[in-house]
Formats: C-alpha cells, structure tokens, sequence
C-alpha cells in the first residue's frame, strides 16, 4: 500500500505542477483513504457504464471537490482511465478539470463536485433513490472537516437521520486546516463525534493514514445496518515534509526544486 500511495501522491503533485495551479494540501491528506476505498472496499465496475453489473456499483462522491488530483490519481492507478490523461489536469479541454464533472465525460466519477457544503446532500439523495430503486449498493461520500462549517451538511446529516439511510457512509477528512489557518480557530467543530452521534449517526474515529484501520472501519461501516460516519483524523500535505500541517499549501502549487524535493521524498521520479 506504500508504494501505491507514494504513486498516487506523486502524480498528484505532478499534476498540479504542470498545472500551475491545484489544492496539493487536501489533496495528500486524502490519498491513503482513497487507496484502500478503491483497492479493498469499493464494489465500482472498472469498465464503468459498460458492465453488467454498473447500476449495483457502489457510489462514491468527493464533496472536497477542491482535491479532484487525489480522486484522478486514483482512478487512473486502478484502471478506469490510462496515466496520460493526468497531465491535461486543468488544461482547457481536458476532461480533467480543477473539480470533478459529470461521469459523463470521465469514468469514475459520480457527480459534479466542488462547491463545499454539496456533495453530502447528493449522497443523501443517491442512497434515498438506491433505497426506493431496491439496489443494495452503498454510498461513500468524502468530506472536509473545513466543509463541515456549512449549514448545508447540517441540513443532510438532519435528512439522512430522519430517513435512517443506513446505506450512506459520511467518511470525514479531519486534517484540522483550511485555506484561512486552523479549522478550530476559523469556526470550531468540536465536539464533531458528540454532534455527529446527536444526529444519529455511529461514529467511528480512525487514524486517516493507517492501512488496515481504514480497511477495517471502512468494512465494518459497510456491512453495519446503521447510519456511520468516519472522522479519519489526518495530516494535511501527508507524505511532503515541507507541506505538511501547513495551510500555505492548500492551494499552491509547488515549484521546480520543490517539486523534486518532493518526489525524492516519496522515491518517485
């Protein structure tokens, strides 16, 4: 799994360097939870939209839209689309675009994301049509705790409650820091697991960079007849030493020697 996040992390940093422009910040915190998402727990048909089995998939939705390079690394690694592809990240014309679009124009992707406070609403009306539609399939979404400042989420864990959605997974990126500084300094969460229990939800915290606890909860979340959330508490800019637990590196792209002190970290070239 170490090499595989080291890959993903590089290419995310690739990306946005090429770019010129990216979130490399949100972005690495959030690598190791998609890795074991799709190589351990996911049930999403590679060939997307061709396979027999597409409308059973599992649904997963990236509400921090902001760190579409993690998610586009990760598909690519696992065979939705090839590697080439990465490097048209935010070019015009490019079906990679600064926040995910449709599944219309990219394998992999769900719905269009990017506007924080959005994504969970989404999934709250994904896991209620799965429900009426008799499809067993369970819906991913993942979040920032900085998106978590939003009344719109309040609004969609209140609904996901009052319809007992137990097939909604809400998997909580935790890395304390937003593009303003500390998260608890710009509008505190705290107690997030005591207000996210009020809500109705089985709460699990987890070490956001653990391999096997990711794998474990995250299987455990799934198989649970109860509405779960996850708070994977994490490192904002994981894996870079210069970047991490930095919010300078929310939204900046690295430069040349810093993008190959960056790579030598993560022994990739």
């Amino acid at each position: 799994m170490k090499k595989i996040t080291n890959k993903i992390r590089a290419d995310v940093l690739k990306m946005i360097h090429n770019a010129k422009s990216g979130h490399p910040g949100g972005a690495l915190s959030s690598v190791d939870i998609l890795a074991v998402l799709y190589k351990k727990v996911l049930n999403i048909p590679k060939e997307w939209d061709k396979s027999p089995s597409f409308k059973e998939r599992d649904r997963f939705i990236l509400s921090k839209g902001h760190a579409s390079t993690a998610l586009y690394a990760t598909l690519s690694y696992f065979g939705f689309f090839p590697e080439k592809l990465l490097m048209g990240f935010r070019m015009l014309g490019s079906k990679l675009q600064g926040h995910p679009s449709s599944r219309t124009q990219l394998p992999g992707i769900e719905v269009s994301t990017g506007s924080l406070g959005q994504g969970l609403s989404i999934g709250v009306g994904i896991a209620l049509a799965l429900r009426l539609d008799k499809i067993k399939s369970k819906v991913f979404v993942l979040m920032g705790d900085g998106e978590m400042q939003e009344g719109s989420v309040w609004e969609s864990l209140m609904n996901a409650n009052a319809k007992k959605l137990d097939n909604l997974i809400v998997i909580i990126d935790k890395n304390n820091l937003q593009i303003d500084g500390k998260v608890q300094d710009v509008k505190t969460l705290e107690p997030l697991d005591k207000k996210l229990e009020a809500f109705g939800f089985k709460v699990y915290s987890i070490d956001g960079h653990n391999y096997d606890e990711i794998e474990k909860t995250l299987i455990e979340a799934k198989k649970s007849n109860k509405l779960c959330a996850i708070i994977a508490n994490t490192i904002k800019g994981k894996g870079v030493s210069f970047m991490e637990n930095n919010a300078g590196w929310h939204g900046k792209a690295p430069k040349d020697d810093e993008l190959k002190l960056a790579l030598e970290e993560l022994n990739a070239k």
